[in-house]
Formats: C-alpha cells, structure tokens, sequence
C-alpha cells in the first residue's frame, strides 16, 4: 500500500510539475507581443540617433527636406491648360540650359482679360511690353505653381494690374532636372533674360515666397554684380536670413536642437550640400528697392528672421526709404503662405513702388 501511494504521490508531483509548466508555456505564448514592442520603442530612437549622422555622412540627404519637390501637390493638374485654375493665363515652357526645360505660366494684367482671349503663345509675349510692370513669382518648397495660394496670387496681382511669370524650377511639376541653388539661379536668369528681351522699357520685379525669398536675391545681386543690371525691386514674402538660420528654427527640426552637436551634424551640413540662400549677405550688395513682407503669425520661418533680415538691409543701403518691412498681425490669419489673400496688398506694393 505504501510502495503503491509512493507511486501515486509521485505521480501526483508529475501532474503537478506539468501544470506549471503549462502555466509558463501560457505565460511565454501571451507575451509573444513583447519583442514587437521593443522593436516598436527601439525603431523611432534608432531612427532619431541615426539621422543627424546620416546627414554629416550624406549631406545631399537634405536635398529632399529642403526642396521638397517630390510633394508635387495640387494632384492630377494638366498644367498645359491654367486657364481651369485662373483666367487669362498662358502656359509655356523654356530651356534654360541643354537639357533642363521649366514649366512657366503666364497671367495678363485683368484689365487686358478681354483681348487675351483665345489668344496664342505669340499674343502674350508681345503684351509684355505694354508697359505694365511684370513680376517674376518664385515659389516656395513643396508643390507646384498650381498650388492654392500661388494661383491666388496670379489672380490678385494680376487684377492689380501686373504681368506675373510663375515657374516651377527644375525638378517642380513638369520641369524635368533635379533642384540645386546654383540650377535654380541658372533658371530664374534665364526667365529673366526671356522677360528683358519681350518687355521693352517695362520694370520687371523679383517676387519671392519662402524659400523664393533667397533666390530672389541670389538672383538680384547676380544680376548687380555679375552685370551690372539692377532690378526693379525686390519683394520677399515670409523671408528668412539665410537658409542655415531658416533650418534652425523651423518647426520640423524642432527635435533635433537638443541633440549634442545638431549645428555641426545637420546645420553645417547644409553648405557640405551646396546650398546657402544667403539673403543677409545679399541684400548688403543690393542698392534696388526692397519690400519685405512677413505675417505675425507665420508659423513655419519666424517673423524674427524677416526683421533681422530688415535691419541687415537697413544698415547696409545708403538710401534707406528704398528699404520696407510690412508686418501683418495675428488676428488676420495669414500665416506662412496667405499674404496673397490680404485684400490691401496690391495697394501696399504699389504705394512702395510709387506706383498709381
């Protein structure tokens, strides 16, 4: 009896221990999920250390960030026929050197609406000196020349009386190549040099938007110093000094600016990318009149830079009433890109160009 309950007691344990291990077979299958979590933790901070040394490695990584031509929005636009988007505008391509062709549009002044209709590629190359001023519109990053905000400002400027030349650099839209500064200049030159040729004794303007502000000058003080031709004015819409102080303090790299050595991994490896936009070295050379605008609420480039970038100027010219900032408050809702809808700017623009 003993011998059989020693079997049976130790069969007992055996029961006993296969429970257990039953437990912790359980308790390993309901925590399959545990090494998905640590990956899921451990990707975004391999990710987050990584990057900046990514960029030190291959600076032209922020080739992407900065041009954001890829982010090629509005969708699905036929960019031959701007007319579905704004009236009396024309599109055009131009060769800027052997193998890059950008996308251009054109906008009439409204008040020759009438004429430009149905009208030929010939037709508004020749309204061109009509003696209406003419503005060469340079964009910001991201998007298109189709974008919202850049139609409505063919149609505000437009209706104001100016000749608008909108262009999407090379590698924006249907302009083949890939973006650069010194590409984009060779762009902007060559549009100027288009311009000059059609628009007889009319004055031709510089309009930039954000990351067009400093292709503006670049553009303008190539023109000063390189051929001694002075443009009729420069305005630089939500502008920053240089794009090293841009990338510093917009939102996007927010992040990074605690990280041990963010200036010298991904700040200085922006000139290692070729790419400076050096609008406060710039506007120490410009002698045309200069026009800066910039919202109070601008949440992408603060409006901190555009006031730098006034006073870097004001300092330099030796006339300063051809210098002006215009500062447009919160309670307005501009923000970074809609200026252009401000019912006044035309008149703004107008009275600083001593224009009726």
């Amino acid at each position: 009896m003993r011998r059989r309950g020693g079997v049976g007691d130790s069969g007992g344990d055996i029961v006993r221990a296969e429970g257990k291990l039953g437990v912790a077979q359980h308790g390993r299958a309901g925590r399959w999920w545990l090494p998905w979590l640590r990956t899921l933790l451990l990707a975004p901070l391999l990710t987050y250390v990584s990057f900046p040394f990514l960029i030190r490695l291959f600076p032209s990584l922020l080739n992407k960030f900065v041009y954001l031509n890829f982010l090629s929005f509005p969708l699905f636009v036929d960019f031959r026929r701007p007319e579905l988007l704004v009236n009396n505008t024309i599109n055009l391509y131009l060769t800027t050197e052997p193998g890059v062709t950008v996308g251009i549009w054109h906008t009439v002044p409204s008040s020759r609406g009438a004429e430009a209709q149905g009208k030929d590629q010939r037709w508004y190359e020749e309204a061109l000196a009509d003696a209406h001023p003419v503005i060469i519109y340079l964009h910001g990053n991201g998007g298109t020349r189709a974008a919202r905000h850049r139609v409505q400002f063919l149609k505000t400027m437009g209706a104001a009386g100016f000749h608008i030349l909108a262009l999407d650099y090379r590698g924006y839209g249907d302009s083949t190549g890939y973006p650069s500064e010194n590409g984009i200049n060779t762009d902007v030159l060559a549009l100027y040099d288009w311009v000059k040729a059609r628009s007889g004794n009319s004055s031709i303007l510089f309009w930039g938007h954000s990351l067009g502000t400093g292709i503006a000058t670049n553009a303008a003080r190539k023109l000063q110093e390189e051929r001694g031709v002075q443009i009729g004015a420069v305005v630089l819409e939500s502008p920053y000094t240089n794009i090293r102080d841009a990338a510093a303090n917009i939102p996007i790299t927010k992040i990074f600016r605690q990280f041990p050595g963010f200036g010298y991994l991904i700040l200085d490896s922006m000139a290692r990318a070729g790419m400076f936009f050096p609008s406060d070295e710039n506007v120490k050379v410009l002698s045309c009149p200069l026009l800066i605008l910039h919202a109070d609420d601008d949440g992408v480039v603060p409006p901190k830079l555009g006031h730098q970038l006034y006073e870097t100027a004001l300092q330099a010219y030796r006339d300063k009433s051809k210098v002006k900032l215009i500062t447009f408050p919160q309670k307005l809702g501009l923000g970074h890109d809609y200026i252009s809808f401000h019912p006044e700017l035309p008149a703004l623009v107008k009275d600083f160009l001593n224009m009726k």
